[in-house]
């Protein structure tokens, strides 16, 4: 059965992300900063690092057909999928570069095969007891089960209170990619990264 989504809060991610292990943590910021499927973070590969230097940025343009969980699986729309990196997801990037050379998140020496198991479960369970510890009252049910694919949800909302138009967002949410994909220019780039900085900034001031 279809779930509601549940966006979190700046609370809220700081209590969760505090109790994830440190891979399933870089996992879950890159995933809040950028909008990824679950399996898109999953499988995210060096190959698909694409340079602008005009911005002296990269970005990740995700295949249609990269696999996913199953053989068949791929970018939902069935486009590839251009992922834009602000600050912080940069900076992850940044951290991973080295011990693999094919995966950008391995673990164990390869991809993993999801990050909604035991240890993102157990970690959400903590983060809600440590609320009502801190609140003196019960955390929201949709915390206390929130899913990984709620951080994807977290981002689409936090741009649409930024003030990104529909049609960045579903850009950046990878919902269509028009013509950015095959030929996206800086301009087109730098007015995305502009949108998804805002959320960068956001974390900064969040209480």
């Amino acid at each position: 059965t279809a779930r509601t989504p549940y966006p979190l809060d700046w609370k809220e991610q700081d209590l969760l992300f505090s109790e994830l292990a440190p891979h399933l943590k870089a996992m879950a910021l890159f995933k809040v900063n950028t909008g990824c499927r679950e399996q898109e973070v999953c499988k995210l590969q060096w190959d698909w690092e694409i340079p602008v230097p005009e911005l002296g940025i990269s970005v990740f343009l995700i295949p249609a057909d990269f696999g996913g969980r199953f053989e068949t699986s791929g970018v939902k729309n069935g486009e590839d999928r251009l992922v834009v990196l602000n600050s912080v997801a940069r900076s992850i990037i940044s951290s991973q570069r080295g011990p693999d050379p094919v995966w950008v998140f391995a673990y164990k020496g390869g991809p993993m095969a999801r990050m909604n198991a035991s240890g993102w479960r157990a970690a959400r369970r903590r983060a809600a007891q440590k609320w009502e510890d801190l609140y003196k009252r019960p955390a929201n049910a949709g915390f206390s089960t929130v899913r990984v694919h709620d951080l994807k949800h977290t981002f689409g909302r936090r741009l649409r209170a930024a003030g990104t138009h529909l049609e960045d967002r579903q850009v950046l949410l990878g919902h269509t990619n028009g013509s950015i994909t095959t030929h996206y220019s800086a301009a087109d780039l730098s007015k995305l990264l502009t949108e998804v900085e805002k959320l960068a900034h956001s974390a900064e001031e969040a209480p």
